[in-house]
């Protein structure tokens, strides 16, 4: 998943010089950002194309975007339940008997 303040195009810069031999903690000193960065970089890059196991980029985004909906599907549910739960105490029931008697 492509963290907020590296572009990916500057990320795929980053790990074409170090698949083009240039030692990470060079690129990492020339370019001003930290070794593990790149390594993180360059791990996620292997499982996008398939080389190592893990969570895809794109299901990554897939999966925190569905995290996302299920937490507004959760709020919008207890949001509906406690609406039903004021009409009950305000509104009697359609039988005509008082439950509050």
């Amino acid at each position: 998943m492509p963290r907020r303040g590296y572009p990916s195009e500057f990320r795929r810069k980053v790990l074409d010089l170090v698949e083009a031999g240039r030692p990470v903690r060079d690129v990492a000193r020339d370019l001003g950002i930290s070794e593990q960065t790149i390594y993180v970089w360059r791990k996620q890059y292997l499982i996008d194309t398939g080389r190592l196991p893990g969570a895809t980029t794109t299901e990554q985004a897939e999966l925190l975007a569905a995290r996302k909906r299920i937490r507004e599907l959760e709020t919008e549910l207890a949001v509906t339940q406690r609406a039903i739960e004021l009409v009950r105490e305000v509104v009697p029931p359609e039988d005509g008997s008082n439950r509050s008697r």
